[in-house]
């Protein structure tokens, strides 16, 4: 039988608009990928850890195209993960005194966006529907709560090193930032399969083996 041309254009958005979020994805893990392709290369030619400042406004523009991955997958748990990490970010160029070098108004932009896509995700029908933020029929409960304890996990990382840099004044990347990189890309891989989702697990495959180099160079200047 001839098949029917509208359910065949029909078929074929769908996959556009596939390619078109997936190529997102992976742009945003391009940008990942190269803060810490960048970082690897600082710190291996100090043979120490180095946190430049490039790798803050890498990470920044990373999170913001993973979030608006998250958003067009339907998948709260990516959002959630990013949306804590952008500000953490943020806070990074501040102490690196990087953050007043930008425009009063790009600052602005760039504080607020995160928070107004989150808001127009759950505006539904004129009335504010916080649990549409989380409604996806593809992903069980269980699945949703892997993927929010996977992000919490990874996203826990930057926590953790903020926390560090507040009390020594300074940006930096310490022992624990790296430790728990590695359990919280474990994590995702595992949600990665059971979702079905190539961009985090190709992304988190690659990074498990830069942050146990990471680890190493902490410990091999432990004594220095």
């Amino acid at each position: 039988p001839t098949p029917d041309p509208l359910w065949s254009r029909g078929l074929g958005d769908v996959y556009k608009r596939q390619v078109y979020i997936y190529s997102l994805g992976f742009i945003a893990q391009f940008f990942f990928s190269a803060r810490v392709i960048i970082q690897w290369f600082y710190t291996e030619k100090e043979a120490r850890v180095i946190t430049p400042t490039i790798y803050w406004i890498l990470s920044l523009t990373a999170s913001f195209l993973f979030f608006m991955y998250g958003y067009f997958r339907d998948d709260f748990a990516i959002m959630f993960g990013q949306f804590i990490g952008y500000y953490i970010y943020i806070r990074n160029l501040q102490l690196q005194n990087k953050w007043s070098n930008f425009n009063i108004t790009i600052r602005q932009i760039l504080i607020l966006l995160p928070i107004i896509v989150c808001i127009e995700r759950a505006w539904n029908s004129n009335f504010f529907d916080f649990d549409s933020l989380f409604y996806n029929p593809d992903i069980p409960q269980w699945l949703l709560y892997l993927g929010v304890v996977s992000q919490i996990t990874f996203t826990f990382r930057y926590v953790y090193q903020w926390m560090s840099s507040e009390i020594s004044k300074k940006s930096h990347l310490p022992l624990g930032f790296w430790t728990i990189s590695i359990v919280g890309a474990i994590l995702i891989i595992i949600y990665s399969v059971f979702r079905k989702d190539p961009v985090l697990f190709f992304s988190h495959i690659a990074g498990i083996f830069m942050y146990s180099r990471n680890i190493y160079f902490i410990y091999l200047n432990k004594d220095k």
